[in-house]
Order: C-alpha cells, then structure tokens, then sequence
C-alpha cells in the first residue's frame, strides 16, 4: 500500500479490494494536521500497473523507472509506502514494548530493515541477463548487476541497526556512514560525522537509512546533504520504522516525488521531539545506553 501527501484534509481510499477495511486505515492523525495519507494500491503496485511481472520487465536507468512508479499516483507527490505484511507488524509490535531487552530489540529492528529494503527494492534493481549451465541443461538466467551497487546510507547511531541485514538483501552494495545528532533542548540536527563521497555515480541508487521519522530536521538534512552530491530525488529511497505527519509533510514540502518505506505511520510527535506512540529512542535501545 502506499500513501501520497499532499495539503488537502485527511483522507484515505484505496483502488483495490485486496485489504479489509480495517487494513486500509493508515492511522489516527489529529484533526489540525494537513497531511493527507491516501493509500492507493499493493506492494505489487508497478507491476500491476504496467500490466507485466517483475522478471520481464526490461532493464532501465534509474530516471525512468522511479519516473514511471511516481507516476502511477502523481509524479509531483511524495509516496509513503506501509507494506502490508504480518512480518513487518510483528517486528513493529516486539520493538514497541518497552520490555523488549536489548538484543531483541536490536534484532527485531535489523529484520524489519530487511524486511523494508526488500520492499523498496522491488523493480529498482539493475539487472544482467544471460544464459548457465544448470546440473540438467542450459538455463536463462538474471542477476543482480553487480557493477551498479546500491549504496545504503545508515544515520548513526539507529540507523546502523536498522541497516545491519542490507547485505543479506541486496547482493552489491556499498556503506556510506552518516552521523547526525539532535540538540534536545532546540531539535535542530548537527552533523558530526560525514563519510559521503564527494559526488556520487550519474545512475547511482540510494537508500537513506533512519529508523524515526519524527519532527524531519534529521532526515532534511541527510537529504540535503545528497543532493549536494548530485542525487536527484528519484535516485532516493527512505528506509524508517516509524514515521509521523511532521517530518512526512516537511519531506513532502521540500523533495516532493520521493518514496518513503516505513513500517508505520503513527499520530503525533511530543514536544521533546518523540513520536508517540513510537517506540522509545531506537539508538538507546538498539546499543543498550
């Protein structure tokens, strides 16, 4: 499923009958809020639109592919995706109880990350085709195109639990570490360490990695800092946990067209800058400080 912002009131449909009602509904947001969460399909959604499946689409550059799935809702939107799966909620479920011990909260939000880049990796994936020898004969075969790798950026200190499974997913990719504090008394993000390369590969493909979506200064200026090296907003993908409306509507506002994973959508965000009901400070609970 996946949700477009946009500033009109609350309001959600969706185009197919594959999920009950009570699955369609995205959350509970207050009344004052301007987001709109409107779900719109399956995780299957390119495929389906395009009529064809996943293996036999041809290879593409990267600018037409997010091209053609922003544009199944509106290429000018950004599209939060809360894939539907039981796996996603049970992990969600065992990282919101407060008396998860440390080790399985950190294991449970490294599943979750696979889990969600396993989501975002659908037709985003370069590809080879060619032909092997199986055991019993002569075979077609595709494979990940391992000249092309996807390069997978962890906000420190969450987002390297949130990211620990990528190899696991992705069969070529390369770790670009990001280090973002926030100020508890302003919010305000500040940077303290940086291992981003100078300027990243014209069709590179990348996955920002921040498991809270909470009041958006954190993931503005990630964001911020990649297109400074030369990404466009199709060649971005982000991978959270949780996410709620303020950060969501300030991504919208500033990179409008980008897609966001998440494993929920929640209400609201306090005044100290966490979402409620969220789930405690991930960074805390995943190293156990």
């Amino acid at each position: 499923m996946a949700c477009s912002i946009s500033s009109n009131p609350l309001q959600c449909y969706s185009e197919t009958l594959r999920f009950s009602p009570r699955q369609r509904q995205c959350c509970r947001v207050k009344p004052n809020l301007s987001s709109l969460f409107s779900f719109s399909s399956s995780p299957n959604l390119l495929s389906q639109t395009l009529g064809a499946s996943p293996s036999s689409l041809p290879r593409r550059n990267i600018a037409k592919m997010a091209a053609s799935e922003g544009s199944i809702i509106g290429s000018n939107r950004m599209l939060v995706f809360v894939p539907p799966h039981p796996l996603i909620k049970h992990w969600i479920s065992v990282l919101r109880n407060d008396q998860t011990p440390c080790p399985i909260f950190r294991n449970a939000i490294a599943e979750l990350g696979r889990l969600l880049m396993y989501e975002a990796s659908r037709e985003w994936l370069p590809t080879v085709v060619g032909e092997i020898m199986s055991p019993m004969g002569a075979a077609s075969v595709e494979f990940i195109d391992p000249r092309e790798p996807i390069a997978v950026v962890p906000i420190l200190r969450a987002g390297l639990a949130l990211a620990e499974h990528a190899s696991t997913v992705l069969p070529a990719n390369k770790i670009y570490h990001l280090g973002i504090s926030r100020d508890e008394e302003t919010l305000l993000p500040s940077v303290y360490l940086n291992k981003l390369p100078d300027e990243f590969p014209e069709n590179s493909r990348v996955f920002l990695v921040d498991p809270m979506l909470a009041t958006g200064g954190t993931i503005i200026a990630a964001m911020d800092l990649l297109k400074e090296r030369g990404l466009s907003v199709q060649q971005i993908k982000v991978i959270c946990a949780v996410a709620a409306p303020p950060a969501l509507s300030k991504l919208n506002e500033k990179y409008p067209g980008l897609h966001v994973y998440t494993g929920i959508i929640d209400p609201e965000v306090n005044e100290k800058g966490f979402i409620i009901p969220g789930l405690g400070d991930a960074g805390d609970r995943s190293f156990g400080t």
